[in-house]
Parts: structure tokens; C-alpha cells; sequence
């Protein structure tokens, strides 16, 4: 069954989030195999991502990263891509990969 995959890159400036872009795929098979698949696509989907707008607080400043992180670790970081999910119609719990773009730079994760 085909499933909708995601890679994300948080875009960061100085410290700050201060976008998100996203390119999906139709994909089958396993887990593992997606997961790879989605790693290995990270430069060339950049390229091609979709912007979204990264979360802003009352006063119209973007969230720092650090704070960013913490979510994180808490797993909540899922709810600021919500936007995306629903732009590209994603399942329930979609497989994604979140690589950062610090001043720049892709900071790929290619462990296995």
C-alpha cells in the first residue's frame, strides 16, 4: 500500500527557526526501507521543497532552536509540522525525516 513519506528541514538563522520546508513521496514496503530511501533524497528534496511558515510567538519572533530541541526530546515536535502534514495529506503517524539547514548548511544524519 502506497503511503506518504516526508522529508523536513527545519531552516534556522542565527539560533532561530525561522522556516520549514518539505518535499513528500508515495512510497511502499517497510519502514526501513523508507526511512532510507527518504535520507538518501535529503539533497535533492530540499531542491524541490514546499516553504511553510515556522511558529512565531505573540510578538511575531521565531522560536529558538534550543527550544525547538526540547520538544523534541519530549517528542512533541510533531505538532508545529502539523501544517504539513495536512498540506500533503499524511497519514495519522507519518514516517518523516527532519534534517536541519543551519545559516545554510544541510546537517545530514546518514547513520543507519
Amino acid at each position: 500500500m502506497l503511503e506518504i513519506i516526508l522529508n523536513i528541514f527545519l531552516i534556522i538563522e542565527n539560533d532561530y527557526v525561522v522556516a520549514f520546508r518539505a518535499h513528500a513521496h508515495e512510497m511502499e514496503g517497510g519502514d526501513d526501507r523508507k526511512i532510507r530511501f527518504l535520507k538518501d533524497n535529503v539533497d535533492e528534496d530540499f531542491q524541490r521543497a514546499n516553504v511553510f511558515d515556522a511558529p512565531t510567538n505573540k510578538t511575531g519572533d521565531f522560536m529558538k532552536y534550543n527550544k525547538f530541541s526540547r520538544l523534541e526530546k519530549q517528542g512533541m515536535q510533531y505538532q508545529l509540522f502539523e501544517e504539513i502534514f495536512q498540506y500533503f495529506k499524511a497519514p495519522q503517524n507519518p514516517i518523516v525525516c527532519v534534517t536541519p539547514v543551519v545559516n545554510g548548511t544541510l546537517y545530514k544524519n546518514q547513520k543507519d
